[in-house]
């Protein structure tokens, strides 16, 4: 069955927002001219929203649902989705209503402009301010830094994309707000558009402030992931020949004072910081050695070149 949209929903705990985000979708696709389909995720919940969403199923066969055995996280329930996606673009969408439906038609006409990932920015958020508003706005900035995707909302799930912009790597953790990011890195053309935020109708939130580190630590393994995948040396050398070359201006210091200035070696503090900082140094290099090893090892196992291609001429 050939679709042209599928949008991906996870859902935990969200049985007051099914019903009627479901009518939403139901009259997007109506009126959408193309074909679409549904791809309900439930994560674990322990309502009846998966309950909800079999109903939804054998009564609109645009509507799919699939079940994951406990709650694994929104980045696993989105990958699940995608996995079972079956169309040429594929919109992901919060199950909690607070994404509006009616801003697909706008972001699929921003991605027929030519580009393959299309983020939603919810300029006006209905969120509390000091809690979830400024957090988000600093991780945002954090994160366009770090990456070098400038985007003003990386937390908004709403964003459409290309199928083959989004199978082509694998999420986890809480790496789905990355996806934008990740997809920059293998060439994709991103464009950003406004979309509206409206307040939970029902339920509450599932996420707080105590994801943010777990953010902070993925951010970590983007950059290492987008930067220094395929040549790990470069960044573990380089902190080697930092620690080398500080290990010898300490250990330069001390003989200068021993000689010098006739204070004993077991009396200068910086002979054992050069030597701890020597030892660093040999132990990054090995790290970096061993890391080319593996990062070899990972691509060919995976058979995955270290590029990608995004279009050719001719076969």
């Amino acid at each position: 069955m050939n679709v042209y949209l599928s949008v991906v929903i996870p859902v935990f705990n969200e049985a007051e927002n099914v019903a009627p985000l479901a009518a939403e979708l139901a009259a997007l696709f109506d009126g959408l001219g193309k074909s679409a389909e549904a791809v309900w995720v439930d994560d674990g919940s322990r309502d009846n929203s998966f309950s909800l969403i079999t109903a939804l199923s054998e009564k609109d066969r645009r509507m799919r649902g699939i079940r994951l055995g406990r709650n694994f996280g929104q980045t696993a329930a989105l990958s699940a989705g995608i996995a079972a996606a079956r169309g040429e673009v594929i919109a992901l969408l919060d199950g909690d209503g607070q994404n509006d439906p009616a801003d697909i038609p706008k972001l699929l006409a921003r991605l027929e402009q030519g580009f393959d990932v299309v983020s939603g920015w919810r300029k006006n958020r209905k969120d509390a301010f000091f809690s979830r508003v400024l957090p988000s706005r600093l991780a945002n900035w954090l994160i366009s830094a770090a990456t070098g995707t400038k985007l003003h909302d990386y937390g908004c799930t709403l964003k459409v994309y290309r199928s083959q912009a989004l199978r082509s790597f694998k999420i986890y953790g809480e790496m789905h707000r990355f996806l934008p990011a990740f997809a920059a890195a293998a060439g994709a053309s991103i464009a950003e558009e406004e979309v509206n935020h409206r307040a939970r109708a029902g339920g509450a939130s599932k996420y707080g402030l105590g994801r943010t580190f777990k953010v902070l630590l993925d951010l970590a393994t983007v950059k290492f992931m987008g930067n220094y995948l395929s040549k790990p040396i470069y960044l573990f050398g380089g902190l080697a020949l930092g620690c080398g070359s500080a290990a010898f201006v300490c250990a330069a210091a001390t003989l200068y004072n021993k000689f010098a200035n006739q204070v004993f070696v077991k009396d200068q503090p910086l002979f054992l910081v050069a030597i701890f900082l020597g030892l660093v140094s040999v132990q990054l290099l090995l790290l970096g050695l061993l890391s080319e090893i593996i990062s070899r090892i990972y691509y060919e196992i995976n058979g995955r070149p270290p590029y990608a291609v995004k279009v050719t001429t001719r076969d």
